[in-house]
């Protein structure tokens, strides 16, 4: 099974490619860094809905995707993963 990524922006503009761990709607956790040195770092809603942030050591981390995106995508990748049993 391979791992679900997403493309977070951090401070400076700069685009970094993480690890989802786990994803809902009203939070999304995710793995930055590999094996010993990864940190784990949850995204919350912002206010307005239009995106996720979260912080690590004192960093701002942001998803540029609205709740409204992320349920849809949930919702698709539940019907995508339920498999019908046909006899």
């Amino acid at each position: 099974m391979a791992d679900a990524k997403i493309k977070v922006q951090v401070e400076g503009n700069q685009i970094l490619e993480v690890v989802v761990s786990d994803k809902a709607v009203d939070a999304i956790w995710i793995i930055l860094g590999e094996g010993l040195n990864n940190v784990k770092c949850k995204l919350t809603p912002t206010r307005n809905s239009l995106a996720f942030a979260g912080s690590i050591m004192g960093r701002e981390i942001i998803y540029q995707r609205s709740v409204a995106e992320v349920k849809a995508d949930i919702a698709q990748e539940e019907h995508d993963s339920f498999q019908f049993r046909t006899r």
